[in-house]
């Protein structure tokens, strides 16, 4: 089952590559600017995330039939694409998606760029690299 939280960044990471959330209807799109501020998602993002979640059942993320809706029933979990390695979801029960929202991504996945990611709490970064550095052999 999907989680909340796994929805959540399912957006941020595609929004990082400039895929939009949608009205079922087309009429609004959302796409916020700034995704992440510091080591969590920015206020931006968290407001359009709330207005998504108000009304998940007419939202669906650009290229995709899903609404955000039915991404967070039990039948759906995400996992890794295998074409790009992105965040897509799949049913545990019944038929998959047909597609990933990377089938019309012109010259995606592109490894000659950063990938999109989650937040990233810079301390906990440091504290990891210290730690290996100092567990290094001296030669």
């Amino acid at each position: 089952m999907a989680t909340t939280q796994d929805v959540k960044n399912y957006l941020a990471y595609w929004f990082q590559l400039g895929r939009k959330v949608v009205t079922n209807d087309g009429v609004t799109a959302i796409l916020p600017h700034e995704i992440f501020r510091s080591d969590r998602y920015s206020p931006e993002f968290e407001e359009c995330w709330q207005k998504i979640i108000a009304n998940a059942s007419n939202y669906h993320l650009e290229g995709t039939h899903q609404t955000i809706g039915e991404l967070l029933q039990a039948e759906w979990e995400m996992h890794p694409c295998a074409r790009c390695d992105m965040p897509v979801p799949m049913r545990n029960i019944g038929m998959p998606p047909l597609v990933c929202p990377c089938h019309d991504l012109i010259g995606w996945p592109n490894t000659e760029i950063p990938a999109p990611r989650g937040p990233i709490n810079n301390q906990n970064q440091l504290v990891a690299i210290r730690d290996r550095l100092k567990n290094l052999p001296v030669s």
